[in-house]
C-alpha cells in the first residue's frame, strides 16, 4: 500500500529466521502500524511502535510477567540474534505470534462474563510485578486527583471565557448549559477520591505490583469457542489500580447500549469479583471514578484542541451532546451502586 511503501519492512523482516511470502497491512496511522506477515513458519503480526525503547522494554517485561501468570497474550518473536525488537533509526518494530478467535460481543451474556473474568485474571496476574531499572514504565498510580483537577479546571477556564463573550455558537451554548452540572459532579468525585480509600489502595498497589491494560475492550480481545480469551493489544499497559480498567470497560459497554443499566452493571461486577475480589472500599473508588464525567470532558477537550482534523463543528457538537446525554443516565446507578457491590 502507498502509505506503507516507505516503511523498512523488508529490512525488519530480514532479521528473523523465516521466509516471507506475503505482507498485508491491517492498520496504519502516523507513527504506528500493524501488518499481517505470512511466512513458511506460519502467520505473525508485525507492529510499528510509537513508544521509546525504554517504554517498549517496560511493555515487553510486563507482558512476560502476565504471560507467566496465566494471561493468554501473543508471544514476542525474537530476531535471529536474540533481540526482542528491531530498532530502525529510533523506530522500533516488534514481531508477535498470531492468535485465533473472534472479538467478543458485549450483547452476549456469556462472552461479556468471559471478558470480565479475563480482566480480573489480568489484574490478579499483575501482582508481584516490578519494572526493571533499564525501562521507563507508564505510570498513573496515585495521580488521579491532580490529573482530574487539571482536566476539569481546563474546561472551566474555557467555560468562563465563553460566558464572557457577547455572542455564542451552538457549541458554546451547549457547553454553557451542560458544564455547571458536570463541574459539580466532577468536584464531588474528586472530593471522594481525596481521602483514605484511594490513598490506601494506591499505596498497597505500589508495594504489591499492579498493572492496567487501559483498553480491555472487544476490539483488543479474541475469544474462542471454549470461552477462553486472548489479549492481543498491550501497547497501553500502565501501572495503576484495577479501578481504571473497570471504569473504562463499564463505560464502553454501557455507551454501546446507549444508557447505563444497573442490572447489567451488577452482573459485570459479579463476574469480575468471582476471580479477583475487591473490598467495598475499593468498589467505592470504582463508583467515584464513574462519577467523574470522563466522556463529557473528553468530548469537550477534543473540540477545544481540535484533536480530529477531519471533524467539523457539527460533528464536535453532536459528540458533546451525545456524551452529555449518556453521562446523565448514570444517576440511578450511582444512587444504587452500594446495593450492587458484590460480596
Amino acid at each position: 500500500m502507498a502509505y506503507t511503501a516507505n516503511e523498512p519492512l523488508d529490512y525488519v523482516l530480514s532479521q528473523y529466521p523465516f521466509k516471507v511470502s506475503d505482507i498485508r497491512n491491517e492498520s496504519y496511522k502516523d507513527k504506528k502500524g500493524v501488518w499481517w506477515i505470512k511466512t513458511d513458519k506460519g502467520m505473525y503480526i508485525l507492529k510499528k511502535m510509537s513508544n521509546s525503547e525504554e517504554i517498549i522494554r517496560f511493555l515487553l517485561h510486563a507482558v512476560n510477567h502476565l504471560s507467566s501468570n496465566g494471561v493468554s497474550l501473543p508471544k514476542t518473536v525474537k530476531t535471529s540474534d536474540g533481540r526482542d525488537y528491531v530498532n530502525v533509526n529510533g523506530t522500533c518494530f516488534v514481531l508477535l505470534t498470531a492468535l485465533e478467535g473472534k472479538n467478543p460481543s458485549y450483547s452476549s451474556p456469556r462472552e461479556l462474563d468471559s471478558l470480565m473474568r479475563e480482566l480480573a485474571k489480568f489484574h490478579k496476574a499483575s501482582r508481584g510485578y516490578s519494572p526493571p531499572s533499564d525501562c521507563k514504565p507508564k505510570f498513573h498510580l496515585g495521580l488521579w486527583i491532580e490529573d482530574y483537577r487539571r482536566q476539569i479546571e481546563e474546561i472551566n477556564e474555557y467555560y468562563k471565557a465563553e460566558l464572557a463573550k457577547k455572542e455564542h455558537d451552538a457549541i458554546g451554548n451547549t457547553i454553557m448549559a451542560e458544564f455547571p452540572y458536570f463541574y459539580e459532579r466532577a468536584n464531588a468525585a474528586i472530593a471522594g477520591l481525596d481521602g483514605q480509600e484511594y490513598r490506601v489502595w494506591s499505596e498497597t498497589a505500589l508495594k504489591s505490583g499492579s498493572l492496567c491494560h487501559q483498553d480491555f475492550a472487544a476490539g483488543n480481545l479474541l475469544i474462542n469457542p471454549s470461552g477462553s480469551v486472548h489479549v492481543i493489544d498491550t501497547d497501553s499497559i500502565t501501572i495503576d489500580i484495577p479501578a481504571r480498567d473497570l471504569r473504562k470497560i463499564l463505560n464502553k459497554v454501557m455507551k454501546k447500549s446507549g444508557k447505563w443499566d444497573t442490572g447489567l452493571t451488577a452482573g459485570m461486577l459479579r463476574s469480575y469479583q468471582s476471580v479477583n475480589p475487591l473490598t467495598r472500599a475499593q468498589w467505592n473508588i470504582v463508583k467515584l471514578d464513574l462519577m467523574f464525567p470522563h466522556l463529557f470532558i473528553g468530548a469537550v477537550n477534543k473540540y477545544i484542541y481540535k484533536r480530529d482534523a477531519e471533524w467539523n463543528d457539527d460533528k464536535y457538537l453532536k459528540r458533546i451532546q451525545e456524551m452529555a446525554r449518556f453521562e446523565k443516565t448514570i444517576t440511578n446507578l450511582l444512587n444504587e451502586f452500594d446495593s450492587i457491590i458484590p460480596s
